[in-house]
């Protein structure tokens, strides 16, 4: 298949949340691709609309049957047909879940710095979230089993909401960090919610480990989100699944996507998942390889260009975590005045934290769009997040404009 991952496509003016900047402004912020999806995607849809009829959907034997082939052969995970629930995304079924496992104020686990809509969907819901920062030192991410058995063993906490792989640091956690999570919550009765649709965005050659394919424990605390949407560039068609090998607490979760009534596809996410796993194996290894010397280019860039700036080596998905606390290292870059945590915003406020400082001074003077690390959670202040995921010309710009922008900053 030859595949042109370089073809620059115009998604201005498509109602594209990450497009939808001013003119002068690049976004690799929000974790979507500017690639075209699989042929075999496309050709299903188009198949599918000329059929002319979009009236209720039930899910076929077809879907379960291409979840439970693509986990097996790619990810050596056996899912029985059971175990798979369909629902419209993987953050519905998080926040339903939250919402059926939990009374108000109980406290729910993350290790930080995460996905920042992991926070939406606990407090949004009644319930705490309680961070269990990740261990970061020489520039590695792995977790802190002392403070994470601590919270775990709070009556209060019931459930945790694990990012497997990591986003937005692309750690893959080995099986043998993932057992250990799995006995810590089987032995504090608190259930897991493992998110793992960034799961096929891996570099060449490795591989993710399922939380549920671990041991026995795994499998019996476990939810696990999964979805063709992330890896091929498709999530506007709210297609996903969970699987929950536990009956009593699937019969849980069953109930509480069907409560909330995002159980039933529409007309396209059956037809996009059976085309994305049947069918589009080539693109996806074609989409790791082109993606993955992304992140060397921008990698060897950062060390050469940007030295004061440290990417964060990574074999999962196509986001770039970099190290912005060594900006002001020589306690040259900032004044001193505002303590961290405390930058003034535009409107003369104290309110802006050192990530969103850095990264709003950089979007203002070269329109470079980036996410502030702070959004993931306290341990995330000091960071940025870049979507590596474009053409390469359009990465290269990207690069430069970060460049000047962080140049820019002596200035401040």
């Amino acid at each position: 298949m030859n595949i042109d991952f370089d073809e620059i496509v115009s998604r201005r003016g498509t109602g594209s949340l990450k497009w939808d900047v001013a003119q002068n402004e690049l976004p690799m912020w929000v974790a979507d691709m500017d690639f075209k999806t699989a042929p075999a995607i496309t050709e299903a849809l188009k198949e599918r609309v000329e059929h002319g009829i979009f009236g209720y959907s039930v899910i076929p034997d077809g879907w379960y049957d291409c979840y439970i082939s693509w986990w097996k052969e790619r990810h050596g995970l056996d899912i029985e047909k059971d175990w798979l629930i369909f629902c419209l995304g993987a953050v519905p079924a998080i926040s339903s879940t939250v919402r059926k496992l939990t009374t108000p104020n109980e406290k729910v686990l993350i290790q930080t710095p995460v996905y920042n809509i992991f926070f939406n969907s606990i407090i949004n819901n009644g319930c705490r979230a309680v961070e269990s920062p990740l261990l970061y030192r020489d520039g590695r991410y792995d977790m802190d089993f002392g403070d994470l058995e601590r919270k775990l063993a709070d009556p209060q906490t019931s459930l945790m909401i694990m990012c497997n792989p990591q986003n937005p640091a692309g750690r893959i956690w080995t099986a043998d960090e993932l057992r250990r999570v799995g006995d810590l919550c089987v032995k504090y009765g608190v259930t897991v919610i493992s998110d793992e649709i960034h799961g096929d965005i891996t570099a060449p050659g490795k591989d993710y480990v399922p939380f549920a394919s671990v041991s026995e424990n795994c499998r019996k605390c476990s939810i696990t989100c999964i979805a063709p949407t992330k890896a091929f560039n498709i999530a506007g068609t709210h297609s996903a699944a969970v699987v929950v090998p536990d009956p009593f607490l699937r019969h849980k979760v069953w109930r509480a996507l069907n409560t909330d009534e995002i159980a039933e596809p529409n007309v396209f996410s059956v037809t996009v998942a059976e085309a994305a796993f049947t069918k589009g194996a080539e693109w996806l290894d074609g989409m790791r390889e082109y993606v993955f010397e992304n992140r060397r280019i921008a990698e060897e860039f950062i060390d050469r260009e940007i030295p004061q700036v440290h990417a964060v080596r990574a074999d999962a998905t196509y986001l770039l975590w970099l190290d912005i606390s060594g900006l002001n290292a020589d306690g040259k870059l900032f004044t001193g005045e505002y303590p961290r945590g405390t930058y003034p915003g535009d409107d003369g406020t104290k309110g802006q934290t050192y990530s969103e400082f850095v990264a709003d001074k950089i979007r203002k003077k070269t329109g470079l769009y980036v996410c502030e690390g702070s959004e993931y959670g306290q341990a995330g202040d000091g960071f940025l997040r870049i979507n590596l995921a474009c053409p390469k010309s359009v990465l290269l710009d990207g690069l430069n404009r970060l460049k000047d922008g962080i140049g820019g900053l002596k200035s401040v």
